[in-house]
């Protein structure tokens, strides 16, 4: 008995072990690949600024970022707001702050629940798409070629994207927080029996144009976050097939990691930015 419980103890230390080295060197590889995204990501940015400038490519990348993202953020952002609000009314029903539920959803939403989920879902519906066709152009030579002609493939395949991104995210962002507004009013108003008098009156009186900003320049950096990361997943495939499919994955999972982490920091460092500019 005693020899196998000597045995089952080295073997859970040996797995627990592996455990923890495995987990050290997901760690490591993130930040890893988080600094070559950056320095990616600045090289990519200074060549927007040189000729020939891509303009047409742009819009193309922004077509297919913004426009075909609308349907899936519109559908979120009408649910999201009326699961939040009848949660938030739930909770403050038991209080007798039903009056509140209104600039509770809208602060919910413009700050944090907006741009954090736009951030999410364009990441993984075009963020994918991008890391799948770079990585494709990528282990069928296409990218070499381009080089070859004289082109310069992140000026021509990420730069575009990322700009469009850029652009593209806020606007999408204030779609889905109007959607969720829109939703919050819908239940609020029509299933729980909230004044609606009241329900606006309190947004307004409450929700500063800071707060609305806050989000939009979240939804930006997200935009160009998971764009730079895609792109340099896709830039730097190897493998064939199997590796653009690792290569998506991994720009996927990077990007909403790095959207959440993001995110905490940035809401931070806004608070505090706009606690020192109003004294």
């Amino acid at each position: 008995m005693l020899a196998f419980w000597m045995q089952y103890r080295v073997k859970l230390n040996q797995a627990i072990d592996d455990m923890a080295w495995a987990l050290f060197q997901r760690i490591y590889q993130f930040f890893f690949d988080s600094g070559r995204s950056l320095i990616f990501f600045i090289e990519s940015t200074k060549l927007i600024f040189t000729k020939p400038y891509r303009v047409e490519e742009i819009i193309k990348h922004m077509e297919f970022i913004g426009n075909k993202s609308i349907l899936i953020i519109s559908l979120t952002g009408a649910f999201t707001g009326m699961a939040l609000s009848f949660q938030i009314y739930l909770g403050f029903n038991l209080v007798n702050a039903t009056n509140l539920v209104g600039p509770t959803v809208a602060l919910g939403i413009s700050r944090e629940l907006g741009p954090v989920l736009t951030g999410l879902i364009v990441a993984a519906r075009a963020g994918g798409a991008m890391a799948a066709r770079i990585g494709t152009m990528r282990v069928t030579e296409q990218i070499d070629a381009l080089q070859v002609m004289g082109i310069n493939a992140k000026q021509f395949l990420v730069s575009p994207r990322i700009v469009a991104a850029f652009i593209t995210m806020p606007l999408l962002c204030g779609v889905f927080d109007f959607v969720a507004m829109l939703g919050a009013h819908v239940l609020g108003i029509y299933v729980l029996g909230l004044d609606e008098a009241i329900f606006w009156d309190k947004i307004l009186l409450w929700i500063k144009p800071s707060d609305v900003f806050e989000g939009l320049i979240k939804a930006a950096v997200f935009g160009v976050t998971f764009a730079t990361i895609c792109t340099f997943k896709g830039y730097t495939t190897s493998g064939g097939a199997k590796g653009v499919g690792e290569a998506t994955n991994q720009g996927v999972v990077h990007s909403m990691v790095m959207i959440i982490i993001l995110n905490f920091f940035m809401t931070n460092f806004i608070r505090f930015y706009l606690a020192v500019i109003n004294g």
